[in-house]
């Protein structure tokens, strides 16, 4: 029998529906284990194959902002055509410094259009240097300061290239939407297992790490060597890569991973997503399963290594310090869960 206390609150999960995950990293102090972030990882091959997985990458889980290159890919497809800088800004997660804010605001008044015409959510920039200064210069939350301002920014200009309603854009019906939906269910290979909505407002996809893996495989090799470079994945891939100042931020993990190793792609999304894409087509997606955001970098600098990409440039995202009395007494690193087989659950070698 429930107790009286207990019956309203929601019904807990079942462990079986309870994605696998493996421990991927770990938090020590003096020697002893402090923490571990538990998640699930994949590695695949240009072809889409399983170089290597721990946990259950095959169960469905929200890429969050992790998906903005692709829903970039859909708006360039639909005649989206902005500089290098103004398309990386539509694939990225800003930090809200000045040229972020004013990086949305120039794709606005390119296509006729204003801030009252964003529709995601309003917030304070996102970093923490750039949030400081904005409140100390008088600022507010806005839309153009909230980290999805970009995307939103480029989405409202590509209703106004096709003669769609701006009015609206984030309804799943809308055929922006439907165009990003299909460009995801293509570049990942898989169709959603279910759709739910983005913290910004847009329609979100339930993907497995592969797919996920997978889309960005093929996003990172279309503008690499021996292609045509034409296409609108090439488009988003060499604007992120020229400009990664503006897919994150100066302090931002991402914009360092992309700056320290050559042809990377590389995009976070919140609950502790990180997504990234080498030039010859092999990718990497992290999911943690708590959540956090301190575990996503060790466990993906951890990967990279695996896969023979030089990660000598990556020690400071590769551990931190964890201090005790101001000095250092532990670390927060990746756990060895690249040597135990058989903490991977379901990712076949497809």
């Amino acid at each position: 029998m429930i107790s009286p206390a207990l019956a309203h609150l929601p019904t807990p999960l079942a462990p079986e529906r309870l994605p696998q995950h493996a421990p991927l990293a770990v938090q020590t102090r003096d020697g002893l284990v402090e923490s571990v972030h538990y998640g699930s990882a994949i590695a695949t091959a240009a072809d889409g194959r399983t170089l290597l997985a721990a946990g259950e990458p095959l169960a469905p889980f929200y890429p969050r902002s992790a998906l903005k290159p692709l829903q970039a890919v859909a708006m360039v497809r639909a005649g989206l055509d902005l500089p290098d800088e103004l398309l990386a800004l539509a694939a990225a997660s800003h930090s809200g410094a000045a040229a972020h804010r004013d990086g949305a605001r120039r794709i606005l008044d390119l296509h006729g259009l204003t801030p009252e015409d964003l529709e995601n959510s309003t917030d304070l920039p996102y970093g923490a240097r750039e949030r400081e200064e904005w409140l100390a210069g008088g600022g507010k939350a806005t839309q153009l300061a909230q980290n999805c301002s970009g995307k939103h920014a480029a989405m409202a200009a590509t209703c106004v290239i096709n003669g769609w309603p701006v009015r609206g854009y984030l309804a799943p019906e809308h055929p922006l939407q439907q165009l990003a939906a299909r460009t995801v269910a293509e570049l990942t290979g898989e169709e959603p297992e279910r759709t739910s909505t983005d913290g910004c407002g847009t329609p979100l996809f339930a993907l497995t790490l592969r797919g996920m893996a997978r889309a960005f495989g093929r996003l990172a090799v279309a503008g690499g060597p021996g292609t045509s470079g034409d296409s609108a994945e090439a488009a988003v891939a060499r604007a992120m890569r020229r400009h990664p100042e503006m897919v994150a931020g100066e302090d931002r993990d991402v914009t360092a991973l992309m700056r320290l190793v050559p042809g990377l792609l590389a995009k976070d999304g919140f609950e502790g997503v990180q997504l990234v894409g080498l030039p010859d087509g092999r990718a990497i997606a992290v999911k943690i399963s708590d959540g956090g955001d301190r575990a996503r970098m060790p466990v993906t600098v951890r990967i990279l290594a695996a896969l023979d990409v030089d990660t000598s440039s990556l020690g400071h995202l590769a551990a931190t310090p964890v201090l005790g009395g101001g000095r250092p007494v532990g670390l927060l690193q990746a756990a060895d869960f690249l040597a135990a087989p058989e903490t991977s659950h379901a990712a076949d070698a497809q």
